[in-house]
């Protein structure tokens, strides 16, 4: 019980950081003109920030479940 209670909490601050990084101000940070790999730099952010909140919520539910 009290295992489900820190993870629903993780996920919680998992989420307002997805609302931190994908606001205006952090996001015009990245609105620059260069490149990552050949993708522009603000496309990069966009898919690095969501990738790894998509790992962070798989990491906190598989050790919830775990």
């Amino acid at each position: 019980m009290k295992r489900s209670r820190l993870s629903k909490q993780r996920l919680a601050a998992l989420f307002l950081l997805g609302c931190v990084w994908f606001n205006f101000p952090v996001m015009s940070i990245f609105d620059r003109p260069g490149s990552v790999f050949g993708f522009p730099l603000l496309y990069a952010w966009l898919m690095g920030a969501w990738l790894t909140l998509i790992v962070l919520m798989a990491w906190v539910t598989e050790k919830e479940m775990g």
